[in-house]
């Protein structure tokens, strides 16, 4: 068992339809791990997703990044397949993801609880069996007037999110790494605000 190993999922869909949505702020961060690490994602062998193994800190725990190659409603069956590949229990895994609930720029870290209508943490509690894992929970905000929710997290960030956007990804990544260094206590106590 890889004891020390922590899975990190970044929650999104896959190619360019979608690259610069606010559902795929989850790959945004898994990137910007990716790069703090000096590595790329590769394709993993035997699952739909793309992978990064490394270390966030020196002497730290060894960390899987994950981006699944699947439509966020279908992320959990290789969230799982990499997640039994490594040897990784369900409490050492980080899912980030986009957050309706929480304003544009803020972000919240927690363990467990509800899928709050995510179909990415719906499909993952289920290919996982349980909800208990970590999730870091990027704001999006509320969709403006009466668009439909899942018209507005498959949209583009406005102009002036987008100025913002590289502040909020690393904040998140910064999450991430103080999460796996620190523990949740004190990753709450400096990231939810």
């Amino acid at each position: 068992m890889a004891d020390d190993t922590w899975l990190v999922v970044g929650l999104g869909n896959p190619g360019p339809t979608y690259a610069g949505t606010r559902h795929n702020i989850g790959y945004l961060v898994a990137d910007e791990l990716a790069a703090r690490m000096g590595s790329s994602f590769r394709r993993h062998k035997s699952v739909r997703a793309d992978v990064v193994e490394g270390r966030l800190m020196l002497g730290g725990p060894k960390v899987v990044l994950v981006r699944p190659r699947s439509y966020m409603n279908e992320v959990g069956g290789p969230v799982s397949s990499v997640a039994k590949f490594f040897h990784v229990l369900p409490e050492r895994v980080v899912a980030i993801h986009d957050e309706l609930d929480i304003a544009f720029g803020t972000l919240r870290v927690k363990f467990g609880g509800g899928d709050n209508g995510h179909n990415g943490l719906r499909s993952m509690r289920s290919s996982l069996g349980t909800g208990d894992f970590f999730r870091v929970r990027a704001g999006i905000g509320r969709p403006p007037g009466r668009q439909d929710p899942a018209d507005f997290v498959l949209s583009p960030y406005s102009a002036a999110e987008r100025k913002e956007l590289p502040f909020q990804i690393g904040d998140a990544a910064d999450a991430v790494e103080c999460l796996v260094d620190k523990g949740l206590a004190e990753t709450q106590q400096r990231f939810n605000r």
